[in-house]
Order: C-alpha cells, then structure tokens, then sequence
C-alpha cells in the first residue's frame, strides 16, 4: 500500500490514485513488490533534524528514506521536504511537478538497489528516474 501524509505543513497532493499506480508499476518493472511505503511530507527544518539526529549530516536535503525493505516486498517511509522541492525546482528550471516526481521515484529506486554516491552510479540513477518520469507523463 502507497499512503501520503502531511506532517506539519498543508501540501495538497494532486492526482493521488495515477501517482499511486505509476509507483507501483516502476517497483513491479524492477521485480520487486509494494508492501507499505509512506510518503511523508514535510518542512526543511523537520529534514533537517532528522538528517542530523539518523544520518549525521548537518545539511538541508529534499528526500531521507527509511528502508524497510524485507527480500523482494518494498515498504519504508520516505520523508521530502516541499520547500527543498520548490527551490530545486527553481534551480534546476523545472516545473514543481517534474521535481516532486523526481524526487518521489528517487526514493523508490533507492529502495530497488540503485545508489548514486559514485559519479558512474549517479548517471545510472539519473537515467533511471529519466525513464520513470517519462513513464509518468504517458
């Protein structure tokens, strides 16, 4: 099951059901299963804290995801922080949408074993949630 929640900031998530349907269908082309993955949505101040307090990292971040992960059934709670959305995506000169959908299929391929912590990692993650967004928009 794919849920969305607010934590302490009002986001109001279009087109809930064709989100939910295209995440699934991007775990299921990578072999894996939907157990229980929650999105959370939040503000930089409550990323931060929790970049802090669970990774050691004192800087901001648009996405931490908590991988509970059991064999090939996905389920974990993946946190964005909207207003980091916002920034990037003026940063990047993208539309909102094409960033928090990015960022929400980053989670997931994290989820499904790709990494991006190496330069030949990250083109392959980028290619990846190119593919998927393309996916998204069809």
């Amino acid at each position: 099951m794919i849920s969305f929640q607010n934590q302490s900031i009002s986001f109001k998530l279009k087109e809930k059901t064709k989100l939910k349907q295209w995440i699934k269908s991007i775990v299921e082309k990578e072999k894996y299963k939907v157990g229980n993955v929650n999105y959370i949505f939040c503000t930089d101040e409550e990323l931060l804290e929790m970049n802090i307090k669970h990774l050691n990292h004192n800087t901001l971040t648009d996405i931490i995801t908590f991988d509970y992960t059991e064999g090939k059934t996905i389920n974990s709670d993946i946190f964005i922080s909207i207003e980091r959305v916002l920034d990037n995506a003026e940063k990047f000169k993208v539309t909102f949408d094409e960033e928090f959908h990015r960022v929400m299929i980053h989670g997931i391929l994290h989820l499904c074993g790709y990494k991006d912590k190496t330069k030949s990692d990250a083109a392959l993650m980028r290619k990846k949630e190119n593919w998927a967004l393309k996916l998204c928009s069809s």
